[in-house]
Parts: C-alpha cells; sequence; structure tokens
C-alpha cells in the first residue's frame, strides 16, 4: 500500500510503504529495495514492524515512475499488493511501481464553491426535514385513533438473500498473484480459495493467455495448493509452503 505527501515548497514526495504482516513470516525482516538505491540490497531501507504492517517512508524526487519491491528475510521477494502498475522484470516476474509523474493541485476557487454549494444543500435537506417531520405528525394522528378499533398485525421483516456467487476471497494472498492477476482470474469465474483450489492448470494457464504476453510467464503451478490451504484457514502450513516457494514457484 502506498501513502503519499507531496511537497509544497519542493519538486518531491514522501511515500510510506507498508506490507502487510500475513505476507510475511513470524521473526523475518521485511526490506525496500528499488530504483532509487539501485537495487543495492546493502542500501535497502529497513521496514519497521508495526500492529499489522511493516512501513517505510522514503523521499523521493518528482516527474517520475520508480519501480521497487520487498525484500523478506534476505530471501524472499513479494510485490505492493496496491501499487500504481506493475512491470516485468529480468527475471521472469513483476516489479511494482509508484507513480509521483505529477504534483496533485488544488483549485481554490472550486472548493471554496463546493463548500457553498453544500452548506446551501444541507440547509435546504433540513428545511425538507423539518417540513416531513411536521406533516408526518398531523398525518400519524387519525391513524392513533383508527388503532384503538383495529387489529395490529406484526409481520417478519423480510431477509434479504445473498447470493453465494458474490462471494469473493483475496486471492492476492496466494504468492505468485497480484492485484491484476487477481482481477484476471475473477473474471474467468474464479473469485474464492475453493474454486482456484479446484481450478485445473490448463484453466488456470488459459486464463493467464487470454490477459496478454505478459502474464503467461506465470507458473500457477503452486497456487491451487496454496489455496487449499487458504481455504481451511490453515494459515501456519501456507505460510510454511510459502516460505520453499519463490514468486509462487
Amino acid at each position: 500500500m502506498l501513502k503519499k505527501q507531496f511537497s509544497k515548497s519542493k519538486p518531491t514526495c514522501k511515500i510510506t510503504f507498508s506490507l502487510p504482516k500475513e505476507a510475511v513470516a513470524k521473526g523475518k525482516s521485511v526490506e525496500l529495495v528499488g530504483e532509487w538505491n539501485d537495487w543495492n540490497e546493502k542500501k535497502a531501507t529497513k521496514m519497521k514492524a508495526g500492529k499489522s504492517d511493516y512501513t517505510a517512508t522514503v523521499e523521493l524526487k518528482t516527474g517520475r515512475n520508480y519501480e521497487f519491491r520487498y525484500l523478506i528475510g534476505k530471501s524472499k521477494w513479494e510485490n505492493d499488493w496496491q501499487a500504481d502498475g506493475y512491470v516485468p522484470n529480468p527475471f521472469g516476474f513483476d516489479n511494482s511501481v509508484v507513480s509521483i509523474v505529477s504534483v496533485p493541485t488544488v483549485n481554490k476557487t472550486a472548493k471554496k464553491a463546493t463548500a457553498k454549494k453544500s452548506s446551501a444543500k444541507k440547509t435546504a435537506t433540513k428545511k425538507a426535514a423539518t417540513t416531513k417531520k411536521t406533516t408526518a405528525k398531523k398525518a400519524a394522528a387519525p391513524k392513533k385513533a383508527a388503532a384503538k378499533v383495529t387489529r395490529k398485525v406484526t409481520r417478519k421483516p423480510a431477509v434479504k438473500k445473498v447470493s453465494k456467487s458474490t462471494a469473493k476471497d483475496d486471492l492476492k494472498k496466494i504468492e505468485g498473484i497480484g492485484p491484476k492477476i487477481a482481477e484476471h482470474l475473477n473474471k474467468g469465474g474464479i473469485r474464492t480459495f475453493a474454486d482456484l483450489g479446484k481450478a485445473k492448470q490448463a484453466t488456470l494457464k488459459g486464463i493467464l493467455a487470454a490477459a496478454g504476453p505478459r502474464y503467461t510467464m506465470h507458473n500457477p503451478g503452486s497456487w491451487p495448493k496454496q489455496a487449499k490451504l487458504a481455504a481451511k484457514g490453515n494459515w501456519n502450513e501456507l505460510k510454511a509452503l510459502q516460505d520453499k516457494l519463490n514468486g509462487g514457484k
């Protein structure tokens, strides 16, 4: 996850990088490596462990995109689950991308106009609510009298059924699956860990091939096995398996 804070006085941006603890095996260190430090692991920025995430803040010059990845335990690489983009690297995987090409601007005049419009809307809503309340009281008077001679019928509120087809798991928890691949899997009918656990290799490779050339380099061989563990909630076993994998392979 990326949080950006652009400087008002110089062409720089402070970026807070964060990686969920669920992506990191217990006791492992997490470091941030990218183009700004020439992918040099010796110059990597060590990330601090918080309640739910590992975080690190780096100040970079604006006007360009930067590629980066997270290095876990000096041996395992992980991408940001909500990066601005992903580009293939020479090793057959994707690098995460953070974009700070331009500094966002705020139109003060438009902002004041929006605030004024919002204030007027609140006033109008308040008046309408008062009128509605008064009307409701007048209408309720004859109903109360009629209620004394009318038997009250109590009905159970209707329960809205939720379609099972709307169920969806975070497939990014499977090593080797990033946001874009998860999106293509969802389009291909694979929305839950159970779906992925039952999927055949031919089906998965077909979905990747349909997504485009950049996705055919990915190997879904371990995805169903990981998904079966996730579907059962065996997170410790899943982490143990992922520690042995490299980019999902």
